[in-house]
């Protein structure tokens, strides 16, 4: 095989990258370009994503990625998180920002649809895990606040589908971005006109649906002068992260589960159809689309995101990394402080720690106090979701599950990962840490025939990067304190106001 090099860009919440990957013989290369931020911006009282400044960083990651390679590009790919969209009116021009995901209009908006429709008829139409910022509660946000965006709108692009009409002048949305939605039927595999009827919007705003793989169209050539590329085929990854970071899983056989572990965990299985039924619904959990039409049986966990904004506050006082965080977990007592993850003071808080110490007040738990206090809660409480959700998995499905993978940038941190062997009582096996950009490569290759199955991805990425693997220690004491969990998550959910469809 000759060398090929595919240029895979991976947009996240905090950060985005440009990731070269490089087929040689029966090995990848994956070497980062170009890395820059990403931010939430404030603008009356509400909070958007700057896609203008983002899709000058994807130009000159582009030109990095050029500069890097020895050999030709071959294509181009694009993943970013899920849920948000922007709208374009009449001459392709963006109306407004899109709105970011945790934005505080977004409760209200679910509250008040499912007021106009029973929760299980729209889990029955979309098999999707209800979440207060899902695209679904968004439209209706857009719909009853800014009712003028809709009726401007002629077409509406997710994350990726805009930076993709960026690059090549096409419109175009992929499977499994759509089925993060809540307005994607993935039974009759398209758009489900009943959600757009109770929504009063028209269904001609969406765009076709196609299948990761395919070829979107040529680098338009006003940004490749800019970028100093030849005209390159702009390919139609999996633009939601988490089906590319999915199809990085260096599985095989079918006897695995996954934690994607980032900013948010997902965790989940995969399936060759959705499962959509009273118990998953009850569970609330989600059917999300996959490469090669698979679906992921998966919940939603929020991940690092608590870490990450601890960070923040902490960082006042010092430069503080996170390898240093990790070595301070040993000074703090076990099991002391835990906490529900996915409890909405957490969701974006002023001050995380203050939001922890109030979730520990109310559930009559001592508060911590120190960092490693902190950091012990953080990752402790986050393992023992991951056991939560495995149980639940395991409820929904009689598939034996031997191992779990853990992929993404969470597959470096080692307490994390320990704690989850221990939690869940089975190996867990971390990497690759950039699963999402690599998958996201791997999807590019299949595109133009340089692999010929998911299998074999999977089976070359296994080759081409150091796993490490975590077996259970201590599993008794961790089970005797997953009740103590179980019953401190229950207490929150009566002491401390919310909606929660996960009982």
């Amino acid at each position: 095989m000759s060398h090929n090099s595919f240029l895979a860009f991976d947009i996240g919440a905090e950060s985005g990258r440009a990731l070269l990957g490089t087929l040689k013989k029966n090995e990848i290369q994956v070497q980062e370009v170009y890395r820059f931020n990403n931010r939430m911006i404030s603008k009356g009282g509400h909070v958007y994503w700057d896609v203008h400044y983002l899709f000058q960083e994807i130009k000159k990651g582009i030109s990095k990625g050029a500069n890097a390679s020895k050999s030709s590009v071959c294509s181009i790919g694009i993943d970013t998180w899920g849920v948000d969209f922007g709208l374009f009116d009449k001459e392709d021009h963006l109306i407004s920002l899109p709105f970011a995901y945790r934005d505080t209009r977004n409760k209200k908006a679910m509250i008040e649809f499912l007021g106009k429709i029973p929760p299980r008829e729209v889990y029955d139409l979309t098999g999707t895990q209800f979440l207060q910022f899902n695209s679904l509660f968004q439209l209706y946000a857009l719909r009853t606040q800014n009712p003028e965006f809709i009726t401007r709108g002629k077409n509406l692009l997710f994350m990726p589908d805009i930076f993709n009409y960026f690059l090549t002048g096409e419109m175009v949305t992929e499977f499994s971005y759509a089925t993060t939605s809540q307005l994607f039927n993935p039974c009759k595999d398209e758009w489900e006109e009943r959600l757009f009827k109770i929504l009063d919007v028209p269904v001609s705003l969406m765009q076709d649906v196609e299948t990761a793989g395919q070829t979107i169209g040529l680098l338009k050539k006003s940004v490749a002068e800019q970028t100093g590329i030849a005209s390159v085929p702009v390919v139609l990854t999996a633009t939601h992260d988490t089906a590319s970071a999915v199809a990085a899983v260096p599985a095989q056989g079918k006897e695995w589960a996954f934690i994607s572990s980032g900013t948010w965990s997902i965790m989940g299985i995969e399936l060759d159809s959705p499962l959509i039924n009273e118990e998953s619904f009850i569970l609330n959990f989600t059917n999300e689309g996959g490469i090669g039409h698979k679906f992921r049986l998966s919940k939603n966990i929020t991940g690092l995101w608590l870490l990450q904004e601890c960070r923040k506050k902490w960082r006042g006082r010092s430069n503080i990394e996170y390898g240093e965080l990790m070595r301070t977990v040993s000074s703090a007592k076990p099991f002391r402080s835990l906490i529900d993850p996915d409890c909405h003071l957490f969701l974006k808080p002023a001050d995380m720690t203050e939001a922890i110490r109030e979730f520990c007040q109310k559930t009559g738990q001592p508060c911590p106090e120190t960092i490693s206090e902190f950091v012990r809660c953080v990752l402790e409480s986050l393992a023992f979701k991951y056991k939560c959700v495995f149980d639940e998995l395991c409820s929904l499905c009689s598939r034996r599950i031997s191992k779990v993978h853990i992929i993404g940038g969470g597959s470096r941190n080692r307490v994390l990962c320990q704690y989850t062997a221990d939690a869940l009582g089975l190996p867990v096996v971390a990497g690759p840490a950039e699963a999402t950009a690599v998958g996201n490569i791997m999807i590019q290759t299949l595109s133009v025939d340089k692999v010929d199955s998911i299998e074999n991805v999977r089976n070359m990425i296994s080759a081409s990067f150091d796993l490490r693997i975590y077996d259970p220690a201590e599993s008794e004491e961790w089970e005797r304190h997953y009740n103590r969990f179980k019953r401190v998550c229950r207490e929150s959910r009566k002491e401390i106001e919310g909606l929660d469809y996960n009982r």
